[in-house]
C-alpha cells in the first residue's frame, strides 16, 4: 500500500522530497509501528550528517561564480582553438566546452542551461539546425555527472560509504570514453548533413584565447588535481575552487560585480537546500525500505533469474532507465542505491565504483527522455526549439550512451583501473 501512495503522490505532481516523507509517514501509520515517529526527525538529520555533502553547495557556488565572472565564454574560446577549424567545428567546440564545464559545474541541468544560452544561438547563426544545436548541448550536459567533480558522485559516495575522491577517479575514463563517442556522432552526422566548415584561428588570436583561458583552467586543476595528489578532500577542493573562481572573476577578468554577490549567494543557497532536503527525506524513506527488508526480498527474486553479473547489470540498466524517465536523477540515486547496491556487492561481487558510474550515467538520461525530461525543457526554453524536435535529434547521442553503458557493464576495469 505504501508503494501505491508513493506513486499516487508522485504522479499528482507533489515535490519528490515531500513524496518520500509522506510515504514514510503513511507506512508508519498503516503498519501500526507508531514508535518509529520518535526516530523520524533523527533519521532526517542523519541523512545530511555527512561532511562530504558540503561539496554540493560549494560546487554550485563555483558554477555561479564562473557564470558571473566571465569564465564560461573564455573556456568556449579556448575550445575553438583546438577544434574550431574542422567541418562542423562549432559542434565540436560545443562538446569540448561542455567537457571543460563538466570538470567544474558537476550538475547536468545547470550545465545544459549555461551552455544552451552560450552555444545554441552561435550554432544557429552559422547554419546548424536549431534542434541539433540544442541536442548537442543537451547531450554535452550528460558529461557532467561522469567527468569529476559530480554532485551525483558525491551523493553516491555518501550513500555507498566509499571515498568520494576515488569515486571521482572512477569517472575519468568513462567520461573520456563518452566524450569520444559524442565526437564520433558529430562527425557522422556532419558527413550526412554537410555541416559548415569551420575556420582555424590565426596564431596570434589562438595564443590570446589560450592565455585568457589559463586562469579559468585553474579551477578544474584545483578540484581534480587536489584530489588526485591527495592534497585535499573533494569538499576542500570545492571550497578552493569557489575561492579561485571569485578571485579570477573579480580581480583577473574584472567581470564579477560585488553588488551581484547577494543574489548569487541566494540562488546557491536555494538550489543547494533543495538537494540537501531531498537527501534528508530520502534517508527517511530508505529507513522504511530497510525496516521492511525490501533489498533482501528483491535479491531473492533477482537471483532466481540469473547468477551472471553482466546479465544482472543489464537488468539493472533497463530498470534504471525506466526509473530515470519519471524521477529526477538525484532522487533516483538516493532511492535505488540502498536497495540495489547491497544486492550487487553481496550476490554478484560487483565493484561499488563500477556500479556507481553505471547508476549515475544511466539515471541522468532521464533528463533527456520523456515524459519528464527536465533537461529537454531547459534546452527548449533556452533555445526556442520544441522539446520533441530536440529529442529526435538526440537519438544518435542516446544510442552512444547505451553503447557506453553496455561496455561499462561488461568491462569493470574501465571504471576501476585508476583506483587500483
Amino acid at each position: 500500500m505504501t508503494g501505491v501512495v508513493f506513486l499516487v503522490l508522485l504522479f499528482a505532481g507533489v515535490p519528490i522530497s515531500l513524496v518520500l516523507c509522506l510515504s514514510a509517514v503513511w507506512y508508519i501509520q498503516a503498519s501500526g509501528n507508531t514508535v518509529l515517529y520518535s526516530s523520524f526527525a533523527q533519521q532526517l538529520f542523519a541523512g545530511v550528517e555527512s561532511y562530504g555533502l558540503l561539496a554540493i553547495p560549494l560546487f554550485m557556488l563555483t558554477g555561479e561564480l564562473m557564470n558571473e565572472g566571465g569564465l564560461t565564454q573564455r573556456l568556449i574560446q579556448a575550445a575553438r582553438v583546438f577544434v574550431g577549424g574542422f567541418r562542423g567545428g562549432l559542434a565540436y567546440i560545443n562538446l569540448l566546452a561542455n567537457m571543460f564545464m563538466a570538470a567544474i559545474i558537476g550538475s547536468a541541468a545547470s550545465q545544459i542551461a549555461v551552455m544552451s544560452r552560450a552555444m545554441v544561438p552561435a550554432m544557429e547563426e552559422e547554419g546548424y539546425r536549431r534542434e541539433f544545436a540544442a541536442a548537442t548541448t543537451a547531450a554535452g550536459g550528460l558529461l557532467s555527472p561522469i567527468i569529476p567533480p559530480s554532485m551525483l558522485f558525491v551523493i553516491y559516495g555518501v550513500l555507498a560509504q566509499i571515498p568520494i575522491g576515488d569515486m571521482f577517479m572512477a569517472g575519468i575514463l568513462p567520461g573520456l570514453l563518452l566524450s569520444a563517442s559524442f565526437f564520433v556522432i558529430v562527425a557522422l552526422v556532419g558527413l550526412k548533413e554537410q555541416f559548415p566548415k569551420g575556420e582555424w584561428m590565426s596564431p596570434g588570436v589562438a595564443l590570446a584565447a589560450i592565455r585568457d583561458c589559463l586562469p579559468a583552467a585553474l579551477i578544474p586543476l584545483a578540484i581534480v588535481g587536489g584530489i588526485l595528489l591527495g592534497i585535499a578532500t573533494p569538499t576542500e577542493s570545492a571550497a578552493v575552487a569557489s575561492l579561485v573562481a571569485f578571485v579570477i572573476g573579480r580581480f583577473v577578468y574584472g567581470e564579477l560585480k560585488i553588488t551581484r554577490l547577494g543574489a548569487l549567494f541566494v540562488r546557491t543557497a536555494a538550489n543547494s537546500s533543495l538537494v540537501i532536503f531531498l537527501i534528508a527525506s530520502a534517508n527517511v524513506f530508505g529507513w522504511v525500505i530497510i525496516y521492511e527488508a525490501i533489498p533482501q526480498k528483491l535479491a531473492a527474486q533477482i537471483t532466481t533469474l540469473t547468477s551472471d553479473p553482466f546479465v544482472f547489470l543489464l537488468i539493472v540498466n533497463l530498470a534504471l532507465f525506466l526509473i530515470g524517465m519519471v524521477i529526477d536523477g538525484i532522487a533516483a540515486v538516493i532511492l535505488v542505491v540502498p536497495i540495489l547496491l547491497p544486492i550487487a556487492q553481496t550476490h554478484y561481487a560487483i565493484d561499488p565504483f563500477q556500479f556507481g558510474v553505471i547508476v549515475c550515467l544511466n539515471l541522468v538520461l532521464g533528463l533527456l527522455t520523456p515524459p519528464v525530461g527536465a533537461g529537454l525543457y531547459i534546452a527548449s526554453a533556452m533555445s526556442g526549439a520544441k522539446p520533441m524536435a530536440i529529442f529526435r535529434a538526440l537519438y544518435p547521442f542516446l544510442a552512444a550512451v547505451a553503447a557506453v553503458l553496455l561496455l561499462l557493464s561488461w568491462a569493470p576495469s574501465i571504471s576501476t583501473v585508476l583506483i587500483r
